[in-house]
């Protein structure tokens, strides 16, 4: 599996990069929150890729960040979802607002996203939201935008409350109240699980 690539911006063409890694020239697929984050042509990049083999081909997929590549992992592992589908809806939202849809069950705000209609809007919401709320990595992204500006001592108090088994939409109003300024990690735990002392 091609997990990474380090290369040259040689063209962009949406969806399509052409990166030249080393003399050797990958075309890679990416949604449209990828082509906002990329550098001009002729300057280096690092991007996270997922490869997918079919019997007729080859693809290389590219995603700026780590929590995008993740989303589009999970949406491709949903029935009905395929890699195209998935790119389109993070070409629509950022994987940060997707999580916050799916946390919220908000299924109407899906449907506005091209080729996503009401039964797969509510699929999207059933099959990922216990997912998103188990996984801490895949969770914190969808933090409330507050929460996600704050220092790492917060983010570190939302991802232990939910290792102690609270909801990540649960954690992260615990901590968004807090008065958090120049609190280690461990003091902000501790006022969150007093509510709020």
């Amino acid at each position: 599996m091609i997990g990474r690539l380090q290369g040259i911006i040689l063209e962009k063409q949406p969806p399509t990069i052409l990166l030249d890694v080393q003399g050797v020239g990958y075309e890679l697929e990416a949604s449209m929150s990828t082509f906002y984050h990329l550098p001009e042509c002729g300057e280096s990049i690092i991007l996270h890729t997922h490869l997918v083999v079919r019997e007729d081909a080859q693809l290389l997929y590219a995603f700026h960040s780590l929590s995008e590549r993740l989303m589009f992992r999970n949406l491709i592992k949903i029935s009905g979802v395929g890699p195209k589908l998935a790119l389109t809806i993070l070409s629509g939202m950022s994987a940060e607002d997707f999580t916050r849809c799916i946390l919220e069950e908000d299924s109407k705000a899906l449907t506005k996203l091209p080729g996503v209609g009401k039964k797969t809007a509510e699929r999207l919401v059933i099959e990922l939201k216990d997912r998103l709320e188990k996984d801490s990595s895949i969770a914190l992204p969808g933090a409330p935008a507050k929460i996600e500006r704050q220092s790492n001592p917060v983010n570190d108090a939302v991802s232990a409350l939910i290792s102690l088994g609270y909801k990540a939409q649960q954690a992260s109003q615990m901590v968004r109240d807090l008065d958090v300024e120049e609190k280690s990690t461990e003091e902000i735990i501790r006022a969150a699980l007093q509510g709020g002392a």
